[in-house]
């Protein structure tokens, strides 16, 4: 009888823009942890502070979500939450704070290594959790901790009174890195970090905006990886020719008639909120398995900062998701339906994000009437397994298909 010859698959290009990105990633923990060694000051940064003021600085941050969210991908998040559980901490806060105050403990993690922090940096435009997550590590390990407030805009625009709150805030709290680290800030410095920033957010939006093409040039679930650059380098020169990179592969995809989504898109969806990180290849193979396809999440376009100067940068910090009335949150989502193609909307009810699922069922009710299209939620954790049903999971996708099946035969 002949051996079965099992296929190689090829090996990635390097120069590819998923492997750019996946080193990117990567780099900046190795690079945080080689500074610490050297004596270097480190910092932990919550994913809205605005990255331009370390990196106009010249520190090295690293970003507690993004490790929480990667220990959560790779299987630790259940055992990370239950420590902090036994310390006393709520299992009905954020997974993702638990899972980093356990870190904060157990100063090492098999999924995922950072050092611990010499002072952090929190701004609450995402929600008010991270001021008591911040907190807590700030006083458990008697370092300072930078607080921005930037406060929830019930109007639709962002006035010059916030703007100046805000702006007072960020220059107090350059000074206080100053004194901190030693470092010194430079307005040229920002000028060219603001550069960088512009032009990796610009590649970055344009590249989730080739969703527009039918079908999509790419599997939306690549966006929930590939953001993680833009939160952590998005002022960095590599991440901007990453980006760029990005952004012409989707273009060629769409030329040549391919895409990373590889099966028949029959349906195109929204997904409303985080990601299920432990739950990642079972929420993305049951939409694959169906063809439908996640063009487009306002998740990811959320880390597209684009803005004219210091002042402007501090209205678009205003200007996250999170942090805008529900009717200006609402037609950016009815903007992101109507440019890509949207036939549903699939609503991730998170346990930890009380602020995002709070306002969802009137926002995404309000979205489902614009689009007249059909909205199904599930209930899930960005980063607790124990609050993901697989099986209701899968039950709402089929209905959500269903729906998107008898629309079409319809029309």
């Amino acid at each position: 009888m002949a051996e079965e010859v099992k296929k190689q698959r090829p090996a990635p290009d390097p120069n590819s823009a998923k492997m750019r990105l996946r080193k990117i990633a990567a780099d900046a923990y190795s690079d945080a942890i080689e500074a610490k060694k050297r004596g270097e000051l480190v910092g932990w940064c919550s994913s809205n502070f605005p990255v331009e003021i370390p990196e106009t600085l010249g520190l090295t941050v690293c970003y507690p979500e993004n490790q929480a969210a990667g220990i959560a991908a790779r299987g630790g998040g259940e055992r990370m939450c239950s420590e902090a559980e036994s310390e006393g901490y709520s299992n009905d806060i954020c997974a993702y704070a638990r899972i980093s105050l356990a870190y904060m403990k157990l100063k090492s993690a098999p999924e995922q290594d950072m050092p611990l922090p010499d002072y952090v940096l929190c701004a609450n435009n995402i929600c008010n959790c991270m001021i008591k997550w911040y907190e807590n590590i700030a006083k458990e390990l008697n370092i300072p901790m930078i607080m921005i407030d930037i406060p929830f805009n019930p109007d639709y625009e962002v006035s010059e009174a916030e703007i100046d709150y805000i702006e007072a805030q960020m220059w107090d709290a350059i000074h206080q890195l100053e004194k901190i680290t030693g470092h010194k800030w430079s307005d040229e410095k920002f000028r060219q970090v603001q550069q960088i920033s512009g032009r990796a957010s610009k590649a970055w939006l344009d590249a989730t905006a080739t969703a527009r093409y039918v079908p999509s040039p790419f599997n939306g679930f690549d966006l929930l990886n590939h953001m993680a650059v833009m939160v952590t380098a998005r002022g960095k020169e590599e991440a901007a020719e990453a980006m760029d990179k990005l952004n012409s592969e989707y273009e060629e995809n769409h030329l040549n008639g391919t895409s990373t989504f590889h099966a028949e898109e029959k349906y195109r969806i929204m997904f409303e909120g985080i990601a299920c990180w432990p739950w990642l290849r079972v929420t993305s193979t049951g939409l694959k398995g169906r063809g439908i396809n996640m063009v487009t999440t306002i998740y990811a376009d959320a880390f597209g900062f684009i803005y004219k100067d210091f002042r402007d940068m501090c209205r678009a910090y205003a200007e996250v998701p999170n942090c805008m009335n529900i009717e200006h949150a609402r037609d950016k989502r009815v903007r992101l339906c109507k440019d890509n193609h949207v036939e549903g909307l699939l609503v991730h009810t998170n346990r930890s994000c009380k602020l995002w699922s709070g306002f969802m069922p009137e926002m995404s009710r309000q979205i489902g009437k614009e689009c007249n299209i059909p909205v199904v939620s599930f209930d899930g954790d960005q980063a607790d397994p124990r609050n993901f049903s697989e099986a209701q999971y899968d039950t709402r996708v089929q209905g959500l298909m269903e729906i998107m099946d008898t629309n079409k035969e319809a029309k």
